[in-house]
């Protein structure tokens, strides 16, 4: 049996201030090689490049990735700010689009950090700009040294900070097989008001939303607000994230073949 065939979208990044590239962090590559068994396909998260249906075509599911750039306030009423930046609006454009078709057509979908947002933001949801800014939230970027300097140790960047709540019996507890996890915490805006179809599933002790899942969707369609990316060849909640989106992907590989 061949692998299914994970589309990953790209994210815009200028280096060295002249060249235009299209980057996939390596972690989410071998995530779904490694635990969801299969083959990832990188794309480019820009319209003019990649056409979605033929992308659709060739794909048994899609990731959304976390990523630098915020998704633009723009697309949730809200008024941009320099200290929100940067921006991707043609990923933006790219992983809104592509939300409503996999949802709409059974396609697995799996948004992470960024990609989650994505999601709430593609049914309606809003966002928080910076939920480190709101009355009893926590800090949940990236650990930084007192110098302000991110924390050198990938170790401590990404290690476990805060416990999240899962809904008794949802869709996230049954794949833990536990209603209270622990997970990492790298970001900087969050869900604000959840869309229409947007159920929320796990919440950060902060009340800070974690996970969701969209409502009467016929296949896979999960977000998680966390990098659980990064460990899920040794870490047992993520990987049994990955796992499920495996066999999501499997199914769907099943009933595109006949």
């Amino acid at each position: 049996m061949t692998k299914p065939v994970v589309g990953v979208i790209g994210n815009s990044y200028v280096i060295e201030d002249r060249f235009n590239t299209q980057l996939v962090g390596e972690k989410n590559l071998t995530a779904l090689a490694d635990v969801s068994g299969a083959l990832p396909l990188m794309f480019a998260g820009e319209p003019d490049i990649t056409d979605i249906s033929a992308l659709l075509d060739i794909v048994d599911g899609i990731l959304l990735t976390g990523a630098r750039a915020n998704v633009h306030p723009a697309l949730f009423d809200t008024e941009p700010h320099i200290s929100y930046e940067p921006y991707d609006q043609k990923r933006d454009a790219m992983a809104l689009n592509i939300i409503e078709i996999c949802v709409a057509r059974g396609i697995p979908l799996l948004g992470v950090c960024r990609g989650m947002q994505e999601m709430n933001v593609a049914f309606g949801g809003t966002l928080h700009p910076e939920i480190r800014n709101l009355p009893g939230r926590m800090n949940h970027r990236m650990p930084r040294l007192d110098t302000g300097e991110i924390h050198p140790d990938p170790n401590v960047v990404f290690a476990d900070r805060h416990d999240v709540k899962l809904v008794t019996d949802g869709t996230f507890a049954r794949i833990f097989g536990q209603d209270t996890i622990r997970v990492n915490s790298l970001h900087g805006q969050g869900i604000c008001q959840p869309g229409e179809r947007v159920v929320v599933e796990g919440v950060a002790e902060d009340s800070t939303i974690e996970a969701i899942r969209i409502a009467d969707a016929t296949g896979f369609a999960l977000g998680v607000q966390w990098h659980a990316e990064y460990d899920p060849q040794t870490n047992p909640v993520n990987r049994a994230l990955f796992e499920e989106f495996g066999k999501a992907l499997v199914a769907n590989q099943h009933i595109s073949q006949q």
